[in-house]
């Protein structure tokens, strides 16, 4: 079985119940892809190693050939189901599966999920027994293909195959993130999507509640303010709330209400619950204007990674801690998931305060002209029939989906990015995505949608851009052209600005940086010195003074990430504000200084 995009993330409330599942799991690469024929979930592994989840597998062993491994990748382990669950449905849930997985309990197969940063559950209830053990084994595949979001193909080496891709950030793989098993009533809430909206003091938020064994029962509803205070209930599957005094959700401040949705019997016994934090804001774009709560908002922060040494890109509250303190401390009021949905905790915890979000899918890398310097020359056309052709587009379909289906209540999250400098300046590129967004409208008609617009297609020649409600470009003037000429890049770059401007549409710079190795110094600026940096973004920055259109700026990158090996990646890519193990180069201090200066 296959679960599509209607589930609600594992919670522990008065009816339901969650166990996590991380920890060591037994570990076994299969190169030859012989385990799923051998049925090597039919028991152990044959030969496992002990594999931390959640984690990318790549650099957690001493061994170049686990690192840089493409394929078949085995995850096992043995867990006892709660005694105290019997008569409930029992869920098995990944919250991601980098990039694609089938799941077996013990020898039944429960569920397969392509796309490698969203989650996935399969209702296990008849294959487990409470109070006894169960064997878990997923079969994670990392290998990416024209058909798979981000795309890539396998080549033949003299050395035998390898694994090409297109996105400039090395393909961790692997189990990033927790696995559950989750109790919940038969009778259950399934979904629940809500859109929010004020006029003056008084606040809305719309519900709509979907339930599954539900016949004769009744859903309620009932938000709470932070205090806990009652503030109004609801009855039906859908309707608003009405909110009195309302007090918003903004950026800076992450004020959030609690919904609670019951489902009753008709004598008012609760058989299920579940809990949304709601946060009470609008967006709308209105010119070249991006209004949150009816304010223009401008963007200050960075384009980021989930990347850390040794966990690659696992997701650890320790990290998520330190980088949003860091965020605090340079004065950064935003970020892009580049270039894929991160965690769910890192949304809940910029819901909490008050961080804005551009979210973004794993869509990265549909342009094979891109690669020039970084990948080498490419020799593939991006859009055609044997290579990003119409099965990519319906997983990219999926992708957009499921990130909104995931997404779509988090008040942070303010505009969907439905992919990263693709190939925008063809009519290969146009027919491709203009049905994507219409799939990204249908699915949340509440927020703007866009995708970034790379450097090989300017102003006047992106066939995509047309789409889209919001311009995010990705601008490296004085960097990858006009290399060390920071006069001639201040020229081109306001010359190309202007031309954007003239399309009446709000303007996000979503990348804009210089690599720079920390401790490098030079008393004239000279490029990969820490100098060079800040005045690289001095000139940037006198650009975006001076163009009205302009409503954030997204310096690539917060910190230093792992790339694949090549001459233009010096341990990975060094445009970090911060080092890969968070400190701080001369440019964040700098950001500090612009960023603050109304603090």
């Amino acid at each position: 079985m296959t679960k599509g995009t209607t589930m609600l993330r594992p919670q522990d409330t008065s009816t339901r119940e969650t166990k996590r599942l991380d920890g060591l799991w037994s570990f076994e690469l299969d190169g030859d892809s012989a385990g799923r024929d051998a049925g090597w979930f039919r028991g152990p592994l044959p030969s496992p190693r002990d594999m931390a989840v959640p984690a990318s597998f790549n650099d957690l062993t001493a061994d170049a050939a686990v690192r840089d491994y493409v394929g078949d990748i085995w995850y096992q382990r043995t867990v006892r189901v709660p005694r105290g669950w019997t008569d409930q449905r029992v869920v098995l849930h990944f919250e991601s599966a980098t990039h694609r997985a089938t799941v077996w309990v013990d020898d039944h197969e429960v569920v397969s999920h392509e796309g490698g940063y969203t989650p996935f559950e399969a209702d296990v209830t008849e294959f487990v027994t409470p109070g006894e053990e169960v064997r878990i084994t997923a079969l994670v595949n990392n290998t990416l293909s024209f058909q798979s979001i981000p795309p890539g193909v396998i080549e033949d080496t003299a050395a035998g195959k390898a694994q090409r891709y297109w996105h400039d950030f090395f393909n961790f793989a692997g189990i990033h993130r927790s696995v559950w098993l989750a109790a919940t009533p038969q009778a259950r809430i399934e979904n629940l999507t809500v859109v929010t909206g004020f006029s003056g003091d008084v606040g809305s938020v719309d519900f709509a509640v979907e339930t599954a064994d539900s016949d004769g029962l009744e859903v309620r509803t009932v938000l709470r303010d932070a205090a806990g205070r009652e503030v109004a209930t609801g009855s039906g599957a859908t309707g608003s709330l009405r909110v009195d005094d309302v007090h918003l959700w903004a950026p800076g401040h992450g004020y959030l209400y609690d919904l609670e949705v019951q489902l009753v019997d008709d004598t008012g016994v609760v058989l299920d619950t579940y809990h949304q934090s709601v946060g009470i804001r609008t967006v709308e774009v209105r010119g070249t204007e991006f209004l949150i709560n009816g304010d223009p908002f401008y963007f200050k922060g960075f384009g980021m990674h989930e990347d850390h040494s040794t966990i690659g890109k696992a997701h650890s509250p320790a990290h998520l801690v330190q980088d949003f303190e860091l965020l605090d401390w340079i004065g950064a009021n935003s970020f892009r998931t580049s270039h894929y949905p991160y965690s769910e905790d890192v949304l809940d915890y910029a819901d909490r305060h008050g961080i804005v979000i551009i979210d973004e899918t794993a869509a990265v890398g549909l342009n094979m002209g891109l690669g020039g310097g970084i990948f080498g020359g490419q020799g593939y056309t991006t859009f055609s029939p044997d290579t990003i052709n119409e099965t990519t587009r319906e997983v990219h379909a999926q992708a957009i989906r499921e990130l909104i289906a995931r997404d779509k209540n988090h008040p942070s999250v303010v505009l969907w990015s439905i992919a990263n400098e693709p190939e925008s300046d063809t009519e290969g590129a146009e027919d491709y995505f203009r049905p994507l967004f219409d799939v990204a409208r249908e699915a949340d008609p509440s927020r703007p949608v866009g995708f970034v617009n790379v450097m090989l297609a300017p102003h006047g020649s992106c066939r995509v851009s047309q789409f889209a409600d919001v311009l995010m470009l990705n601008r490296y003037y004085g960097w990858y052209v006009n290399t060390g000429d920071l006069a001639g890049a201040e020229i081109a770059w306001t010359e190309e600005l202007t031309g954007w401007a003239s399309e009446g549409k709000p303007i996000i710079i979503t990348e804009y940086g210089a690599d720079t190795l920390a401790g490098n110094h030079s008393l004239t600026p000279q490029p990969w010195s820490e100098e060079y940096q800040v005045d690289y973004l001095d000139m940037n920055h006198r650009v975006f003074d001076a163009c009205e259109a302009v409503v954030g700026e997204h310096v690539w990158n917060f910190a230093d990430f792992a790339t694949t090996s090549g001459i233009m990646r010096v341990d990975g890519n060094k445009k970090g504000a911060f080092t890969r193990d968070r400190k701080p180069k001369a440019a964040a201090f700098a950001l500090r200084r612009r960023w603050r200066k109304d603090a």
